[in-house]
């Protein structure tokens, strides 16, 4: 494999699996050193560092941490400047989400969709923007159902609203050492072990999707590393990877 120029230090949560590990690889590709963020997926975080690794010596680190506690910030940043000693890059992709009937609501479903989706994400870039210095790029996973709430998952909904709002809210306050933005994904992949993914309800989604197919984690992972790497006058964006379907909802 021809040699890549390395030009930063990225930190991405939740990296281990999905389309966290394929936003990794892709920042990889383009010469970035990564530190790959995992809570309970240690063996996939390991087999991806090896991978990339492999590709080019020293290049990946894991680190595991619960973004529950008020010292993860800290780790992972830590974890960076001890394995690389800068930060250039923040993807802040791990999330939680399943569904909130409001009958079945409760005071722990909020806190945990709100810490992992909302409140982990601040305390993570404020920590990575000090890091930074004066240069540095943000980009947060929100999603198009934080524009136009999902039925059935109130608190999911609110907490990717109130990332978004964070992700201008903080273009504006760490401008202009800082750039912050969002990408908000529409169908990409299914969630897993949901009783969502049947055939029909695929179907009615997709049915609603003026591109007519299902996006890809390469969809996700481009308009990730664009605008990180490729958007030098572009903050406060949120950027939405859904084949059109904001459209027709």
């Amino acid at each position: 494999m021809k040699d890549v120029q390395r030009t930063g230090v990225a930190i991405v949560t939740g990296a281990a699996r999905r389309i966290g590990a394929v936003i990794a690889e892709s920042l990889h590709r383009r010469g970035l050193d990564l530190v790959i963020h995992c809570r309970n997926s240690r063996a996939d975080a390991d087999g991806l560092v090896e991978k990339l690794v492999e590709r080019r010596p020293g290049s990946a680190v894991t680190v595991s941490a619960e973004l529950s506690d008020e010292g993860a910030p800290g780790t992972i940043v830590e974890s960076a400047m001890r394995a690389f000693g800068r930060v250039d890059v923040l993807v802040n992709n791990a999330s939680a989400f399943y569904p909130t009937p409001l009958p079945e609501s409760s005071h722990a479903d909020w806190q945990a969709l709100i810490d992992s989706n909302q409140r982990m994400p601040f305390w993570l870039s404020l920590a990575a923007a000090e890091a930074m210095g004066e240069s540095g790029s943000i980009v947060n996973l929100v999603d198009i159902h934080g524009i136009v709430p999902l039925a059935g998952h109130a608190i999911y909904s609110q907490a990717k609203a109130g990332l978004i709002m964070q992700t201008r809210a903080l273009a504006k306050d760490l401008a202009p050492a800082v750039r912050v933005n969002a990408v908000a994904p529409g169908s990409i992949l299914w969630p897993e072990g949901e009783a969502a993914n049947s055939e029909e309800s695929m179907r009615d989604i997709l049915d609603r999707v003026p591109l007519k197919r299902q996006g890809t984690p390469e969809d996700i992972a481009g308009a990730v590393a664009f605008l990180a790497l490729d958007a030098p006058y572009v903050t406060g964006q949120v950027l939405a990877v859904d084949g059109g379907r904001l459209l027709n909802m």
